[in-house]
């Protein structure tokens, strides 16, 4: 629906009527014969005979005399209407004709005088008509009959135009505007024709509103015409090189300015593959060709090596080959070469750690309960806390172009109106959609639309008349095919509907097809489907849109539009249940409809979630107990699963992570940031996967702690475990927390509010979990020792020998997990060949991601927002097959002083002196380029109407003290605008204008169309006008890039003329607000993920010490998040602000999975390294190989099972979903992220690091001191030889 309002169209039945009266101005007695003599110099009508009957109008009746010299005063009046061409020689009209034909011509001239050219070449077919001396030769009576005054009269004849002026007149006219609503002239004078012929047999077919007589316009071609001769005038040119017929460029293509040529945005390709993808693809081919060329080469060389070290029969005391030594280990120490050297970082944090360790397993009440109570202080912002639901004020910034705009936009023009909207659709059988139209179905939808004009709200008692648009007073806005019949069913007949219906759909401004409202209906906005066969009786949709006026969020006017939607909500429901029953389908929507949808959704929603988060803490819970735990041991005595069990201890981690999203919570929201849905459903599942992994670490190593150091205290023992794991938490912890707060800095609210809700979780999860749960820990670990039950303490299990510091037998300090890792998964990773394959393959994933970003989708399709099951997904549906009508648009002038000619000029465009690239100028090119532009039809240019209104042909229009304004005005009112009045002038006749009714005297009135397009101060001396807009519309946008790029066009088009102009101008409709966001989002996401990755790598080479090492895990992030961006893809998910938000956790998950494994690589653990296989050690001179093999050894298991198995579970449950936007960007974004960053950090990192990685450093918890190095022999001595399948203590 538009925002303003066409003008009342009734008056323009004068059009049609015009024909009739053009026509019967030949009148006058006459006693001669029909047509006989055809020759120069003889009349074929003259005067006026009478009438068919005593409604109809005034006929010629016959006469062929010859043409007669006029007198003065007749002659005068000719030349007036006529022009100066017939001012000498003789006439076949009278005086009481040129009079009809003056007063007709005036009539026409309302509708086309904007085009000089057409209204030259419609004056001269008339004057011609009626008085040309040489009429006979043209003309020719072929029918005539008595008429009530007993003269004969005409009743039909022929009239010969040559086909050059027949294509000339027509098409100088068929471009002409007219009205405020941008509807051709042509549809008024001509009935829509599409070429010459049917526009003048338009002109002369009886009808009711037209020709009172039959006149045929036969071709010259087509028969013999004996001594007739076509008229052929010369035709003016809507183009015309003279310029007082020279039509302006919005009535007249051919005399429009060329538009410079739009550049288009990424259209770079080679063949059918974007130039990015092209690029990747050819560097990847050329490293696997240099791959192969060295492999190859190397091969070639190691053969002619051995060849000639068998020749000379030296010894060969190299190391064995691969295929020998990958199966051995390293009996001795001594052989590995070790790191030597201290990071004064890391002994300086694992101090610090190891301190902290102790203090709070020395006083685990004190630090639980002081974590406890700082979490319930920041808890207490709670009572602030606060949902934004407003879509607007989710995804636009406040600051941003679009949101001050919208902001402007209302305040000066009032909020856009609240559409509710319907569709009647045949399409329920299995044979596929069909006709929708016929009598019975029409009967039911009059009777529906009746129901909802008569019923009232449940709350509020309001009506539709109480809260719909009504410009005119009389009528509510309803765009319907009950329009057509007046709203009635009793005006539809039963044989005869077919006809008027089509009648209607060609002439929607016929008199007798206007709404109550005054406004013709487009049949594209009324019926669709038509148009798969061209027959609107073969139309598969009925169309419905009630126009209700809205109002500013939150106030009580609003609140009674929505009581009244929600009832008209209810009685559509039962309509489809009506529907149903005869064999239809109904769906529709109401301004309210999306929003509780959406809510719907996310309520639906959060039962999915709370059982994926539920399965994650149970796993959680119960795979810490199996560090502890075996079937072994469980076997020999049942008693020790209740004393080692762990799940009290996991529980409890999973409450830290819950108690750091509520203090973040409630430090944010005291601090007024609302929190979001996707804050709501995204963070709990966030510090889930960071907390977990780092939970899993610290228990995993205070479990080697007991095992390497039995007889010290608790307290030492937890102090190791946290010295060690501490620093590595602090990495993840902090790249993540730093990574997440960039994104605080991004306008954007759902993605700013997301950042400082995650990066405040994120740090409170891992001080807690430093804090309070290494205190739990101690405690934990004084319950095993003393031998009371898991979740029930007071219990003692006598029979539950755990052994000295809870090693109970069958203990062991691998897992199966870690033991399979150790055993064949390291050994076989770290093959020199598997290497090789590893770095081929995830270089060929990266390549593939960035082949596939430029495919990567822009948008959020709404319909993925609602549960598979909500009616809106119908209705969305329907309006992309069936509603061919695309949004308005507006474009929005302010600061400009229209008031003054110069400015008046860069605006209008029907005048000569008009800027060429004056903004309607511009809007009306732009339109003819609409594959481009997505802008289609007319302008409504108010200033072009206001001045049309001032002319004073338009009597009735502007009028004072009982005269026409500008009557007799000195300078006269002129086509070049320098009769037009200015300054203080200009703004009495547009107060005057925007207060002067739309009706059957003038159509050019303001009131109806342009009341709410300007803001008028006129007793302000500066800026009078400080905002007026221009309407449009753009193309029907059926997908989010058409509407991305209505976007963007519009923006670029304002930015032009503002820029050509020297004016303000932007652009305005009601879905910019949304999609707005995808105007920098690309950039938006490579800023804030760049960002987080250079504070990655800034942090990681910062606190590991190494450049090359933290360059790695850099890079492992990036083709993580490479990855992920290619399956979105591949998966049809995006590029959106909840996508981007998913990216930003794609980084810090990336580096949570990263971190331990490059610390554990940078840090290595003695007693771990020393179990390194043989050829490991002897392979690179620092012992990179082995190093990466230890990391992996290390807490690859905790990798895996804390992070991988935990996400898993937890997205999977997420397939289950009902909503489609959880299916999409969560489920298939976070399973992909799950994958890809587990294959990336247990895959890729190892071997990246095995080749590329940094110069290690000494453990300060395994500096090699006397006791370390007895532990390292006892911790191999654990072990027995690898070809023995025992691992027993």
């Amino acid at each position: 629906m538009t925002r303003e309002w066409g003008s009342i169209w009734a008056p323009f039945l004068a059009s049609l009527l015009l024909v009739g009266w053009l026509l019967e101005v030949a009148a006058g007695s006459s006693d001669g014969t029909w047509t006989v003599k055809h020759e120069a110099g003889r009349c074929a009508l003259k005067g006026q005979c009478g009438k068919k009957s005593f409604f109809g109008g005034q006929l010629p009746c016959p006469d062929n005399s010859a043409a007669e010299v006029p007198d003065e005063d007749t002659r005068k009046k000719l030349v007036a209407i006529c022009g100066d061409k017939w001012d000498n020689g003789a006439i076949c009209c009278d005086g009481d004709q040129i009079n009809s034909l003056s007063t007709n011509l005036k009539r026409a001239e309302s509708i086309i005088s904007s085009c000089p050219a057409c209204k030259e070449n419609f004056f001269n077919l008339f004057c011609t008509f009626t008085c040309s001396p040489n009429q006979s030769l043209f003309l020719n009576v072929t029918d005539t009959q008595k008429a009530n005054t007993g003269k004969l009269i005409v009743t039909e004849l022929d009239t010969l135009w040559s086909d050059d002026y027949g294509k000339g007149f027509y098409n100088s006219c068929k471009d002409v505007k007219f009205g405020a609503t941008g509807g051709k002239a042509m549809d008024f004078i001509g009935g829509g024709a599409k070429n010459y012929t049917n526009f003048l047999k338009f002109l002369g077919d009886t009808k009711p509103f037209g020709s009172p007589f039959q006149i045929n316009f036969p071709r010259p071609s087509s028969g013999n015409f004996t001594d007739m001769t076509a008229a052929d005038p010369a035709a003016r040119a809507c183009n015309d090189t003279d310029e007082a017929y020279r039509c302006a460029c919005v009535d007249c293509p051919a005399s429009c300015p060329e538009l410079p040529k739009v550049a288009e945005q990424g259209a770079c390709h080679v063949g059918a593959l974007p130039c990015l993808s092209f690029a990747v693809i050819i560097v990847y081919s050329a490293f696997l060709l240099l791959l192969v060329t060295a492999v190859a080469g190397h091969i070639a060389y190691q053969k002619h090596s051995k060849r000639k070290s068998e020749r000379l029969q030296l010894l060969q005391d190299a190391a064995l080959s691969e295929d020998e030594d990958e199966g051995d280990d390293v009996r001795h120490a001594g052989l590995l070469e070790k790191p030597q050297g201290q990071y004064w970082i890391n002994s300086y944090c694992d101090a610090v750690f190891k301190k902290l360790g102790f203090v709070c397993a020395r006083f685990p009440l004190i630090t639980i309960g002081a974590s406890v109570g700082v979490v319930a202080v920041l808890s207490i912002g709670w009572v602030n806390f606060a949902v934004e639901t407003d879509p607007v004020r989710l995804w636009v910034s406040p600051s941003s172009e679009a949101a001050t705009e919208k902001e402007f936009f209302d305040s000066n023009f009032g909020p856009f109106y609240r559409a509710e909207q319907a569709f009647l659709v045949n399409d329920t059988h299995s044979s596929g959609p069909g006709p929708v139209l016929s009598y019975d179905t029409l009967a039911w939808w009059f009777d529906l639309e009746n129901r909802v004009q008569r019923f009232r709200s449940m709350k509020e008692g309001v009506s539709l008349e109480s809260v719909c648009f009504n410009p005119t007073g009389k009528a509510c806005v309803v765009q319907s095919i009950t329009g057509y019949f007046g709203g009635s069913f009793a005006n539809v007949d039963p044989d005869t509907w077919r006809e008027d219906l089509r009648h209607c759909t060609e002439q929607p401004g016929s008199q007798e097809c206007l709404p109550d409202f005054q406004q013709p209906l487009s049949k594209d906005m009324i019926l669709g489907g038509w148009q798969k066969t061209d027959d609107i009786l073969d139309a598969e949709a009925l169309i419905t849109t009630w126009v209700v006026n809205n109002h500013p969020p939150g106030s009580e006017k609003e609140a009674v539009a929505m009581d009244w939607e929600e009832m008209l909500k209810n009685l559509l429901q039962d309509a489809q249940r009506e529907a149903k029953q005869r064999g239809l389908r109904l769906s529709f929507s109401t301004e309210i409809s999306l929003e509780q949808e959406l809510n719907k959704s996310t309520n639906t929603d959060a039962k999915i979630v709370i059982v994926s988060y539920i399965i994650m803490f149970l796993y959680a819970s119960l795979a810490l107990g199996s560090t502890t735990l075996t079937v072994k041991s469980i076997l020999h005595n049942p008693a020790i699963a209740m004393v080692q069990s762990k799940f009290t201890l996991g529980v409890i981690g999973i409450l830290i992570v819950l108690m750091s999203v509520s203090a973040s919570v409630g430090l944010f929201s005291a601090c007024g940031i609302k929190v979001t849905l996707i804050i709501a459903e995204v963070i709990p599942f966030l510090v889930l996967a960071v907390g977990v992994d780092n939970i899993f670490l610290i228990v995993h190593e205070f479990e080697r702690a007991n095992l390497s150091h039995p007889d010290e205290s608790v307290e030492t023992r937890v102090s190791k475990a946290l010295g060690r794991m501490g620093p590595s938490i602090l990495l993840s912890a902090s790249t993540e927390t730093v990574a997440f707060a960039l994104g605080a800095a991004v306008g954007m609210p759902a993605v700013k509010n997301f950042a400082a809700y995650a990066a405040g979780a994120v740090l409170v999860n891992a001080l807690l979990q430093v804090t309070m749960f290494v205190s739990v820990l101690s405690l934990n670990q004084r319950r095993v020792e003393s031998r009371r039950a898991d979740c029930f303490p007071c219990i003692r299990v006598g029979r539950a020998d755990t052994g000295r510091h809870g090693a109970q037998y069958g203990y062991e300090e691998e897992g199966g997990l870690q033991r399979f890792i150790r055993k064949v998964y390291a050994p076989a990773l770290f093959a020199r060949k598997v290497k090789i394959a590893v770095v081929v393959v995830f270089l060929g994933i990266f390549t593939a991601g960035l082949a596939l970003l430029p495919t990567v989708a822009l948008g959020l399709d709404q319909r993925q927002a609602f549960p598979r099951d909500s009616y809106l997904i119908s209705y969305f549906n329907d309006l992309d097959e069936y509603f061919n009508t695309g949004p308005p648009v507006y474009f929005v002038v302010k600061d400009s002083d229209v008031s003054e000619r110069l400015h008046q000029q860069e605006l209008c465009a029907r005048y000569s002196t008009c800027h060429s690239f004056s903004l309607t100028n511009v809007l009306e090119q732009e339109s003819k380029r609409s594959d481009i532009s997505y802008i289609t039809g007319s302008t409504a240019s108010w200033i072009d109407d206001f001045f049309t209104w001032l002319n004073p042909t338009n009597e009735e229009c502007c009028k004072e003290h009982g005269k026409t304004c500008f009557a007799g005005r000195d300078p006269p009112w002129n086509i070049t605008l320098y009769g037009m009045p200015q300054d203080g002038e200009f703004l009495h006749y547009l107060s005057k204008w925007l207060s002067s009714p739309t009706n059957e005297a003038c159509p050019f009135g303001g009131a109806a169309p342009y009341s709410n397009a300007l803001v008028v101060h006129p007793n302000s001396t500066k800026d009078p006008v400080p905002a007026s807009h221009f309407r449009t519309s753009h193309t029907p946008l059926r997908s989010q890039s058409d509407f991305i790029s209505a976007y963007a066009s519009a923006r670029r088009i304002a930015s032009d003329v503002s820029e050509s102009q020297n004016i303000t101008v932007f652009p305005y409709s009601k879905f910019y607000i949304f999609f707005d966001q995808y105007a920098s989002i690309v950039s938006l996401a490579g800023i804030l993920l760049g960002s987080a990755v250079f504070i990655i790598f800034f942090l990681t080479s910062l606190l590991l010490g190494s450049l090359a090492t933290g360059l790695v895990v850099t890079i492992t992030v990036i083709m993580i998040v490479v990855a992920v961006l290619g399956t979105m893809a591949l998966v049809h998910v995006s590029l959106n602000a909840i996508s981007l938000v998913n990216l930003v956790i794609c980084v810090g998950i990336g580096v949570e999975f990263c971190a331990h494994i490059a610390r554990a690589f940078q840090f290595p653990s003695n007693t771990v390294l020393a179990k390194a296989p043989h050829h490991l050690v002897g392979r690179m001179a620092r012992g990179k190989d082995a190093r990466a093999w230890a990391s992996l050894v290390n807490v690859g298991g905790s990798v895996f099972s804390g992070i991988t198995v935990t996400k898993f579970l937890g997205v999977a449950v997420l397939a289950w979903t009902r909503s489609k936007i959880f299916e999409v960007y969560y489920f298939r974004v976070w399973l992909a992220l799950v994958v890809w960053a587990a294959a990336h950090a247990l895959v890729f990192l190892p071997v990246a690091l095995s080749l590329v990685g940094g110069e290690g450093y000494i453990d300060p918890e395994s500096e090699g001191s006397l006791e370390d190095d007895l532990n390292a022999r006892r911790y191999r001595g654990l072990l027995s030889d690898e070809d023995v399948d025992s691992d027993d203590y």
